[in-house]
C-alpha cells in the first residue's frame, strides 16, 4: 500500500499562492472578457506574488523539511523566496506600466504574426494588450521559488524548466524591434536547452555514483568515498547548467543578445529574479550535497569567478548600447557573487552564505531600478538605449538623471549605496577563507567596471543634448512605485544595512 506523504500545507503556502495565481491566470485568459482581462490579470499576479512574500515572512524561523524531503523550508530558502517574490512583484508593475496605454504597450498583440508582415505593422498600433505575459511571469516566479528550495536534484531540474520556459516566450514578445526580440528568444531557447542537457546528464552521473538524487544522500556518498570520479564529473555538469542561468562566463554568451532583444520589463525581470534563483540553487547544491568535499567544487568556482569578472568588466567597456552594457555588468556581478560562494568555506563554515544572499538582494533591487529608468527614455522605436541618446539628460530631465546616477553608482560599488555594502560583505567572506587573490582580482575588476558606469554619468551631465533627442516620459503609478522602492532600498542598504545583514546572518541555514 502506498502511503500519502505527510505535507505541511503552511510551509508550502508561498509556492501554492504563486502557482495558484498562475493557474487562475490561465483560466482568466479562457473565460474573462478581453475588455476587463488586463486589470484582472495584473491584480491576480500581484496578489499571488505579494501573498507569497507575506507567507514567507510569516514562516520566518521555520526549520523543517517538507514534501518527503524533496523541498526544504529553512532560513535560506525563505529569505531567497521572499527576495524573488518581492522583486517579482516589482517586475510585474513594470509589465503593467506601458499596458495602461495600449498604443505604447511593450508587448506584441499577437506573437504568432510574422515579424514585419502587413498584419504585424497593423497590430503595432492596435489598442489591445497582451495579457498572457502575466501568468507566464507568475509561473516563472513560482519556478524560481521552487528552485531555491529544492532538496532533490530531480525537483531542481523540474523547477529549472518551469522557470525557463516562460522566459523563452517572454523574450520574444516585444512589440517593437520584433526580429531582434525573436532572435533573442531563439538564442535563449537553444542555449538554454544545452544547459538543461548538461544539468540532466550531471544528475544522471550523480545518481549513478550516489544511488540517489536527494542532496542529503549525495552528501553521505561524498563523505563515504571522498568523492569518486562520477560524483565529481556529475557535480561539474550540474554546476555548468546552473552557471548558464546565472550568466557566468564563459557560459554568458546568450546574455547580451537576450537583454538587448527582450522587452525591457522582461530584461529587468530576468536580470533581478533569475540571478537570485540561480545562485540560490548553486548555494544549496554546494552547501548541502558537496560541502564536506570543498576540493570538488572550489577550483571550478574559483576559475569561473575570475573569468566572469574579467570578461564582464573588459567587454562592458566596449559597449555602446545601455542594455548590452548592463548585460556585461550582470556577467561581472556574477563573478563578484561567486567570491561569496568561495566564502562558504568547508561545510559552509564561512560567512559567504549570508554575504551572498545580501548581495543578491542588493543587486536585484539596483538593477531592477536601472532598467525601470531605461523604460522612461524613449524614441520612435521604443526605449532609447544607445549611449549617445543619453547625452545631456541631466539638463533635460534632472530627476531621471539623478535616479539613474544613484543606480549606476550602486552598481559600481560606491560607498553609501547597497552595491558597496554587498561587495564589501562578499569580499570579506572570501578573504576569511584565504581567497585573498580572488578578492584582489575582484577589486581590480570593480575599478575597471566603474569606468563604464561613470561614463554614462558623464554623458548625462557633461555632454550637450543631441538634436531631436529622445523624450523622457512621465512615469505612471506602477513605474513610480518601482523607482521609489528601489531608490529608497538602494540608499537604505548602503547607509543602514545592519538590520538586513543580521537578518541574512540568521537566515544562513540550510536543512539537508
Amino acid at each position: 500500500m502506498i502511503e500519502a506523504p505527510d505535507l505541511s500545507w503552511a510551509a508550502l503556502a508561498p509556492l501554492l499562492l504563486v502557482f495558484g495565481a498562475a493557474c487562475a491566470g490561465i483560466l482568466v485568459e479562457a473565460f474573462v472578457p478581453r475588455s476587463v482581462r488586463h486589470p484582472v490579470q495584473v491584480g491576480l499576479a500581484l496578489a499571488g506574488t505579494v501573498g507569497a512574500l507575506a507567507a514567507t515572512v510569516l514562516l520566518a524561523g521555520t526549520r523543517e523539511v517538507t514534501a518527503v524531503g524533496a523541498l526544504a523550508v529553512d532560513g535560506a530558502a525563505l529569505l531567497l523566496q521572499a527576495t524573488i517574490a518581492g522583486l517579482g512583484a516589482l517586475s510585474l508593475l513594470l509589465f503593467a506600466e506601458r499596458s495602461l496605454d495600449p498604443a505604447r504597450s511593450a508587448f506584441v498583440v499577437s506573437a504568432a504574426v510574422p515579424a514585419g508582415s502587413p498584419r504585424d505593422r497593423e497590430l503595432a498600433t492596435v489598442p489591445r494588450v497582451q495579457t498572457e505575459v502575466y501568468p507566464l511571469a507568475t509561473f516563472a516566479i513560482g519556478g524560481m521559488m521552487l528552485f531555491v528550495a529544492a532538496n532533490d536534484l530531480l525537483v531542481m531540474f523540474v523547477a529549472l524548466e518551469v522557470l525557463s520556459l516562460p522566459l523563452y516566450l517572454l523574450s520574444g514578445m516585444a512589440r517593437r524591434r520584433r526580429l531582434l526580440s525573436q532572435e533573442a528568444a531563439v538564442k535563449y531557447f537553444l542555449l538554454g536547452a544545452f544547459a538543461s542537457a548538461f544539468f540532466l546528464y550531471g544528475l544522471a552521473l550523480v545518481y549513478g555514483a550516489a544511488g540517489s538524487v536527494r542532496l542529503s544522500e549525495v552528501r553521505a556518498a561524498v563523505g563515504t568515498d571522498g568523492g569518486g570520479v562520477l560524483l565529481v564529473l556529475g557535480l561539474a555538469l550540474l554546476v555548468v547548467g546552473l552557471l548558464f542561468k546565472a550568466s557566468v562566463a564563459p557560459f554568458h554568451t546568450w546574455t547580451p543578445d537576450v537583454y538587448q532583444g527582450a522587452p525591457t520589463a522582461v530584461t529587468a525581470f530576468m536580470a533581478a529574479c533569475t540571478k537570485v534563483a540561480a545562485f540560490g540553487a548553486i548555494l544549496r547544491l554546494l552547501y548541502v550535497a558537496f560541502g564536506t568535499a570543498e576540493w570538488t567544487w572550489r577550483p571550478l568556482v574559483y576559475a569561473a569567478a575570475i573569468a566572469s569578472m574579467v570578461v564582464g568588466a573588459v567587454l562592458g567597456l566596449t559597449q555602446t548600447d545601455l542594455k548590452r552594457m548592463l548585460a556585461y555588468s550582470s556577467v561581472a556581478h556574477a563573478g563578484f557573487l561567486l567570491t561569496g560562494v568561495i566564502g562558504l568555506g568547508a561545510a559552509g563554515t564561512g560567512s559567504g552564505l549570508a554575504a551572498t544572499m545580501f548581495y543578491l538582494l542588493a543587486y536585484g533591487i539596483t538593477t531592477l531600478g536601472a532598467f525601470a529608468v531605461l523604460t522612461l527614455v524613449r524614441d520612435g522605436d521604443g526605449e532609447a538605449s544607445h549611449l549617445s541618446q543619453w547625452a545631456g539628460l541631466g539638463a533635460r530631465s534632472p530627476i531621471t538623471a539623478a535616479v539613474m546616477t544613484l543606480f549606476l553608482l550602486a552598481l559600481a560599488g560606491i560607498p553609501l549605496t547597497a552595491g558597496f555594502t554587498g561587495k564589501f560583505a562578499v569580499f570579506r567572506a572570501a578573504i576569511e577563507q584565504g581567497a585573498w587573490p580572488l578578492a584582489v582580482v575582484a577589486l581590480l575588476a570593480s575599478a575597471v567596471a566603474a569606468f563604464f558606469y561613470l561614463r554614462v554619468v558623464v554623458l548625462m551631465y557633461f555632454s550637450e543634448p543631441v538634436a531631436d533627442g529622445p523624450t523622457v516620459g512621465v512615469p505612471g503609478v506602477p513605474t513610480t512605485l518601482v523607482l521609489a522602492v528601489t531608490a529608497a532600498a538602494t540608499l537604505a542598504l548602503g547607509i543602514v544595512p545592519g538590520a538586513v545583514l543580521d537578518l541574512a546572518g540568521r537566515a544562513a541555514i540550510f536543512v539537508g
